[in-house]
């Protein structure tokens, strides 16, 4: 693979997956800052050079795997560690990838925040799992640490239903081989709410229909699940203001993340119970269409300016000259 670093400053976007890439393309086009993208299919780095000057975003999904690009998230653990060591500004960096490939470590870094989350077992291996459900309370969840998209995540109303189920030879299994026993909670109204977040601000929220859309909720074109009728699972959740979007802020500015899009449920008790963080957002047209600011434009211009910040005329902390003098 032709390598996709330019020695002239740019904004880099590291993908795996160029489906989602078109309004953030035509944002950053229109923004007028240089920018290129970088798949993750293959290729290499070489680790005795320092990378291209530049503002470099990750934009890998946990559900690349699903795509056949299992390998590219072990490249981008290597592409985010080496760009890090030499000081580049990475947006959603090393940490925050770690944080969109485990449930678990987005659990527990929410509880520690003092964010209300589903009670959860991490369990490794069906015969742990079965044991496990058979002293939860159902109905249950069960879905993948490593999963995205909504894929694996079912719902089972009794331990043997459960055991069944893992007698299908086509069901699928957790790429990590860690699965989440985690509590049902119906959300109040049919709905689930997702909070948007770009450069430490607050955007817009959504709402996802989970009645027709059951557990399978991105929100990206690319995403549409198949048989799904005409109308948008999405809306816009007009006039938000809830204290849970200044916790949100807090936890990911203290997590690194910087565009995210982050899911809670309420209940018909009045909690409100976040599970899942989207470090990957991707935006939907509808919603875009009446949104007060679109998510796509909001995070060009953070880029942009991330871009016009950062001393990319000068790739290391100093270049000597050859009579040692650094310039």
């Amino acid at each position: 693979m032709e390598s996709p670093l330019l020695p002239e400053p740019q904004v880099y976007v590291i993908h795996e997956n160029s489906e989602w890439l078109p309004p953030i393309a035509a944002a950053l086009d229109a923004e007028g800052v240089p920018w290129s993208p970088w798949l993750l299919d293959g290729g290499g780095i070489d680790l005795t050079t320092a990378p291209p000057p530049g503002v470099f975003w990750s934009r890998m999904s946990a559900s690349a795997h699903t795509r056949g690009h299992t390998a590219a998230v072990e490249q981008a653990r290597g592409v985010l560690s080496w760009l890090e060591a030499h000081g580049r500004r990475v947006v959603n960096g090393r940490r925050v990838l770690e944080l969109e490939l485990s449930k678990v470590d987005q659990l527990v870094a929410l509880q520690a925040a003092g964010i209300d989350v589903p009670r959860t077992v991490a369990v490794s291996g069906n015969e742990a799992l079965l044991a496990a459900a058979a002293e939860f309370p159902t109905p249950f969840l069960t879905k993948h640490n490593r999963g995205g998209k909504g894929l694996g995540v079912a719902r089972y109303d009794s331990v043997d239903e459960l055991a069944v189920a893992l007698k299908d030879p086509y069901l699928d299994v957790p790429v990590d081989g860690i699965t989440l026993l985690q509590e049902y909670l119906p959300p109040a109204g049919g709905v689930i709410t997702r909070v948007e977040i770009v450069g430490g601000e607050f955007l817009y929220a959504l709402t996802a229909d989970v009645v027709r859309g059951g557990f399978q909720l991105c929100p990206a074109d690319a995403c549409a699940v198949d048989g799904s009728d005409d109308a948008s699972l999405f809306a816009q959740r007009e006039n938000f203001d809830d204290p849970i979007v200044g916790r949100y802020l807090d936890f990911a500015g203290s997590a690194g993340i910087e565009v995210a899009g982050i899911e809670f449920l309420e209940t018909s008790d009045g909690r409100k119970v976040t599970y899942d963080i989207n470090t990957n957002t991707n935006y939907n047209p509808d919603v875009e269409a009446a949104a007060p600011r679109s998510g796509p434009k909001a995070a060009a211009k953070f880029l942009s300016r991330l871009f016009n910040q950062t001393d990319t005329a000068r790739t290391d902390t100093a270049t000597a000259t050859t009579d040692g003098t650094a310039r």
